[in-house]
């Protein structure tokens, strides 16, 4: 056999070992749990935190109350006395005025039949995020609103992180911790019954972290072409499956969504032990399980990311900016990821065309069956996202764009620019964050 058939007979070969041995990571039947069970019914109970101090600076919007259940609803498994966990919303938000009108009312609306707050840290916003979502709390009534600012961070932290930390510890600063933290990102939109569903979930599987991946904006052509492929390339570096299992090596966390046992935060010492982190939510689910704890990762049915990413040009950002970080700034595994997705992804249409056009039958039919292989599992992702089918035969392409997107993250780096958002950069892990 040619060169270009041994190739495409490596890719299938690649193809059939990542259908069947990588954790069945592209099926998107990993949804979020219900109680194995119904508890107890919930016994009516204040919807505000009490005693929360707050420092100078913050300011505290009172909201309705929360909605106990209905008679006869059931409270979630393994409930104390029949009462559901209160719990802390941290939002960090560095100028999302955009987002926020979509965004924090259903962060406000939520129903949910515990003690519940919000805290929202004002990361330096320069578009008057803060005083928005005061506006809003006011307009909207709902759970009790804190906005808050930390100011800039401290050397050593992520922007985010830092903000994460002001947010927790305002959330405790009171006599009695919040059972439950919520960490959600501001371009997140929730379902009303959003809070109350991922509380069941952690409390019937005995689970310290729950987290979902909200399911992303699909509007333009580019976001049709890359946004589902995000999903499903995050899925098989981190197969839900594999994180699911008791006792899992594999960990992971989306960060837009993330329910976390409170004491499992103080266990694991997060934030602090992770305050250098870029990608901040992987990381997060690696120290909660290093001290002992349970997760669970799927996909999300009613939980959303609002934040549209129109252009090329905005999503080759948003993945380039910890693509190298994912590879912990390593160049030899730069070269391995080169590779392997050149020989994964682009290999099959490469040996299918010399098949067609060059007379090379094995290799054409090697590259076919691995093509078609590939196309195949990605089929499930595509109706996730409520795509044409027609969208599979192009994730060759999409991977060559992910490629270059990785190759530009090691560049940057290697500038000195390392991951951006917002005005911040984080060149190198232990450095400052710097102004762009």
């Amino acid at each position: 056999m040619s060169a270009i058939a041994w190739i495409a007979l490596s890719s299938l070969a690649a193809w059939g070992w990542l259908s069947l041995g990588q954790g069945f990571f592209w099926r998107t039947d990993q949804r979020l749990p219900t109680p194995a069970s119904p508890g107890p019914s919930v016994l009516p109970g204040p919807s505000v935190l009490p005693g929360a101090a707050v420092p100078p600076g913050s300011s505290v919007l009172p909201g309705a109350a929360a909605l106990p259940n209905a008679p006869g609803t059931a409270g979630p498994a393994g409930g104390d006395e029949g009462t559901w966990p209160s719990v802390a919303v941290v939002v960090p938000a560095r100028d999302e005025a955009d987002m926020l009108p979509e965004s924090l009312p259903s962060l406000l609306a939520q129903v949910y039949p515990g003690a519940a707050e919000i805290y929202l840290v004002d990361d330096g916003s320069t578009d008057g995020t803060g005083e928005l979502a005061r506006d809003l709390a006011v307009r909207y009534g709902g759970l009790p609103l804190t906005v808050s600012s930390p100011g800039e961070p401290e050397p050593g932290w992520t922007g985010k992180l830092w903000a994460l930390r002001h947010g927790i510890a305002l959330a405790r600063g009171g006599p009695k911790d919040p059972e439950y933290l919520l960490l959600t990102d501001a371009d997140i939109a929730h379902e009303p019954d959003s809070l109350r569903e991922l509380v069941a979930a952690a409390l019937g599987h005995r689970l310290d972290l729950v987290s979902q991946m909200a399911r992303l904006r699909v509007a333009s052509g580019w976001e049709k072409l890359v946004v589902p492929a995000f999903v499903y390339f995050f899925a098989q570096l981190y197969p839900f499956r594999w994180i699911n299992r008791p006792g899992a090596r594999t960990a992971a966390a989306a960060g837009g969504c993330v329910l976390l046992r409170t004491e499992a935060a103080v266990r694991a010492g997060v934030p602090e032990s992770i305050r250098q982190a870029v990608i901040d939510d992987v990381s997060l689910a690696k120290a909660v399980r290093d001290s002992g704890g349970r997760l669970w990762l799927g996909l999300a049915e009613r939980v959303d990311s609002i934040r549209p990413y129109p252009r090329l040009g905005d999503l080759w950002r948003m993945v380039a900016r910890s693509a190298y970080a994912q590879l912990r700034h390593n160049p030899l595994l730069l070269l391995g990821t080169v590779a392997g997705l050149a020989v994964i992804y682009l290999a099959p249409p490469a040996a299918l065309c010399a098949g067609l056009f060059g007379g090379d039958t094995a290799a054409g039919w090697l590259g076919f069956a691995a093509w078609a292989v590939m196309a195949g599992t990605y089929l499930p992702m595509l109706r996730y996202y409520r795509q044409s089918s027609w969208l599979a035969p192009l994730l060759p392409f999409t991977a060559f764009l992910y490629l270059l997107m990785t190759v530009d993250s090691a560049v940057q780096h290697y500038r000195g620019r390392g991951a951006a958002w917002k005005g911040r950069t984080y060149a190198r892990p232990g450095s400052e964050p710097r102004p762009q």
